[in-house]
């Protein structure tokens, strides 16, 4: 006998697919990763490279996550004594990374990470399969700073808006995120909302500013 697991979402009859076709939705989804990572790439000074789709599990470059969570493993028939494992994520890996490819100041790589988590939660956001992008970039001491900070997240935005308008004028929709990305502290949001959860200040950031 199957089994179900609830996902938390909306009944499969009131969903109406926005593509006739399945192959129309795979052409629109290859749009949007190559605009995303064309314009992340420019904006914020990064190349392309390959990621690892497993890691030898003595490396210590597979993220533990929270030390709970086991990781695909699998032995090579010809190395029996050899444990590889699917990556969690590359959050060690990319930044010895910078190092392999001798990564200048003011440069970084970015890759398309695919990984398998058998212990995530899957909701809207999570699954066992994982595609996504992972960056890093190699800065000074000078840049460690909130501005760095701001004007990357800045560039990064610039990206999922130029994606947003690629996409509607593709699909003839109207883009709904604003041009201008808004910043506010956690400090500043606990002084004007001092009753509301972290959740609900953001939310109401979103209201007013829509990014």
């Amino acid at each position: 006998m199957g089994s179900s697991v609830d996902l938390g979402l909306p009944p499969v009859e009131t969903y109406k697919p926005v593509f006739s076709s399945l192959l129309e939705l795979e052409e629109t989804l290859l749009l949007v990763k190559k605009t995303f990572e064309d314009n992340l790439k420019e904006n914020v000074g990064l190349t392309r490279v390959s990621a690892p789709l497993f890691l030898n599990r003595d490396s210590g470059f597979n993220d533990n996550l929270n030390g709970v969570e086991k990781p695909a493993t699998f032995n090579p028939r010809d190395y029996p004594e050899l444990f590889l494992e699917v990556p969690h994520s590359l959050a060690k890996w990319k930044r010895w990374a910078l190092h392999y490819y001798d990564v200048p100041v003011g440069r970084g790589v970015v890759t398309d990470f695919r990984g398998i988590r058998a212990d995530d939660d899957i909701d809207y956001t999570h699954s066992l399969y994982v595609d996504q992008w992972d960056w890093e970039k190699n800065i000074g001491p000078d840049a460690r700073t909130v501005e760095t900070l701001k004007e990357t997240v800045t560039k990064i935005y610039a990206a999922v808006v130029a994606t947003e308008r690629a996409i509607c004028k593709k699909l003839g929709m109207d883009p709904t995120l604003p041009e201008v990305l808004h910043f506010a502290s956690t400090d500043e949001m606990l002084a004007l909302y001092p009753d509301a959860s972290p959740k609900e200040r953001e939310n109401v950031l979103c209201e007013k500013y829509g990014a």
